[in-house]
C-alpha cells in the first residue's frame, strides 16, 4: 500500500505484528488503515480496519483474512457494497421527491 505513510508498532509478542498507515493531504488526515497479523492455529491471520478523515475518527469496518491482500480486497468490497446501497437509497429519495405538479395542501378537518 504505497499510498499510505506507515508506522510499525512494537510488540512483546513475536506472533503479533501491527502497523498503521495514514493517507494525508497537507495537514489533513484523509484515511487511516490499521493492519494486524496474528497466528491462528499455526497459520497467519490478517485483520484490517480503516477510519475516515480525522485523527480521532472511529474505525468504520474491520475485515479478516488468511492473506493481507485478501483482507484488503474484502474491506474494499465491503465499502463498495455500502456505497452502492447508499447510492440506491439516495436515488429512491430523489425519485420520491420529484413531482410534475405542486403538492396540494392537506384538507382541513373543519372544511
Amino acid at each position: 500500500m504505497p499510498g499510505y505513510r506507515w508506522t510499525v508498532h512494537k510488540s512483546s509478542n513475536p506472533e503479533r505484528l501491527a502497523a498503521t498507515g495514514i493517507q494525508s493531504s497537507g495537514f489533513n488526515r484523509l484515511s487511516t488503515l490499521q493492519v494486524n497479523r496474528t497466528e491462528k492455529g499455526g497459520a497467519p491471520w490478517y485483520s484490517v480496519r480503516s477510519a475516515p478523515h480525522g485523527a480521532k475518527s472511529l474505525f468504520a469496518a474491520e475485515i479478516g483474512g488468511l492473506t493481507l491482500a485478501r483482507a484488503l480486497r474484502d474491506l474494499q468490497t465491503h465499502y463498495q457494497r455500502k456505497a452502492a446501497n447508499y447510492r440506491a437509497l439516495a436515488s429512491r429519495l430523489e425519485e420520491g421527491r420529484a413531482t410534475d405538479h405542486p403538492t396540494q395542501p392537506p384538507e382541513s378537518p373543519n372544511g
